[in-house]
């Protein structure tokens, strides 16, 4: 599958040229707040610095003439092991928001998980992609001060068929985001929360001097959530229970203890505390804690298959990417995202064979060297 600009004078061939690309298509503001990270961003760099700090040992003279890249994650198959990480306001990039990111994510066998903060709702993108087979979709969740709300938000995605409920749990409060705050970053006046505004009328308002988001969090989301609040969530829903954005091997300990079946190792792409480890670095202490009794996926910083081959060598069952979806978004609808997903696939691909794995259960520690220690 080929994505071209729309004058067709550029195809692009990896996720930077995307990047590059998306720029011309997306308004200042929303590339803003696609793009920004906390504070000095120092995290959203380092994110990507850490994957450079992982050098690879690649096994030589190994039969890799057929290679299978297909995996599961909480008993799901994905053709690949890659889920699009939960993202709000994809409307800002293309009319069709969320409903084209889930059939690209549905056409191309792996994951999505659908933000809270989408502007598509549960039952569109559900709907959207009542054709896949295997269909994947997670939904992302964040816990409200009014706990009648957050109920019927995972009433319905459960109501919908989605396969796991996943718990962001790095974001009491929202980060600091610069940009955005200049930007007094909101909504336009035709997009909505479309999992909210129906139910309470919840929705981004304009704040002088202030990013509308900021507020949103500030005034609707509950900062006082712990440890036993996910009791709560549990006793309200079936749906396995994934935690997003943790970063400590204690509190992966802890998650595994509280009846999460799997953990994401994640710093928000750099959108929630600067400073913050890098999402890599984390992984290692992480799945060493964490000992087989959850699944550990990581988020943050991925832009190539040698990328996902690291991640996967450290430990990770599986990996989310985040922004380059939104350019492809930008750039061609669905089939720019369905192409994002094809490029990291063939260069995972590739860079399996060149270091000697057939398949993903031969990537283990062995392939990997870390220039900077990681615990």
């Amino acid at each position: 599958m080929t994505a071209v600009s729309q004058n067709n004078s550029f195809q692009p061939i990896n996720l930077f040229e995307y990047e590059q690309l998306a720029k011309q298509h997306l308004s200042p503001m929303a590339l803003d707040y696609y793009s920004s990270g906390a504070w000095d961003e120092v995290t959203l760099r380092d994110n990507r610095a850490a994957f450079e700090r992982v050098k690879l040992q690649p096994r030589m003279l190994v039969d890799v003439s057929d290679r299978n890249l297909s995996t599961s994650i909480l008993g799901q198959p994905l053709q690949l092991p890659l889920l699009i990480a939960p993202m709000a306001f994809q409307c800002l990039a293309h009319p069709d928001g969320e409903i084209a990111t889930a059939r690209a994510a549905a056409s191309a066998g792996v994951g999505m998980v659908l933000s809270t903060m989408a502007t598509k709702s549960i039952e569109e993108v559900a709907d959207g992609c009542q054709n896949f087979q295997n269909s994947l979709q997670w939904f992302q969740l964040y816990i409200h001060k009014d706990r009648g709300l957050t109920r019927t938000l995972v009433e319905k995605a459960d109501a919908a068929g989605y396969k796991a409920l996943c718990l962001t749990v790095d974001a009491p409060v929202l980060g600091q985001r610069e940009r955005d705050r200049h930007n007094e970053f909101a909504l336009p006046l035709d997009l909505h929360l479309a999992n909210l505004a129906t139910i309470s009328g919840l929705d981004i308002s304009h704040e002088k001097g202030e990013s509308g988001l900021f507020t949103y969090f500030a005034q609707q989301l509950n900062a006082a959530v712990t440890w036993s609040d996910l009791e709560w969530l549990q006793s309200i829903s079936p749906l396995p229970l994934v935690l997003k954005g943790i970063l400590r091997g204690d509190d992966a300990v802890r998650a595994v203890e509280y009846g999460a079946k799997a953990i994401v190792v994640s710093n928000h792409g750099g959108r929630q505390l600067d400073g913050a480890i890098a999402s890599l670095d984390a992984l290692t202490q992480i799945v060493t804690a964490v000992d087989d009794r959850a699944e550990v996926l990581l988020d943050g910083g991925i832009r190539r298959g040698t990328d996902i081959l690291k991640a996967l060598a450290l430990g990770a069952k599986a990996v989310l990417i985040g922004r380059p979806i939104l350019w492809g978004l930008a750039v061609a609808g669905q089939v720019g995202v369905a192409h994002v997903i094809s490029l990291l696939q063939d260069e995972l691909s590739i860079a399996m064979a060149l270091s000697g794995c057939a398949k993903l259960q031969d990537i283990d520690s062995s392939l990997v060297k870390v220039s900077k220690h990681i615990e």
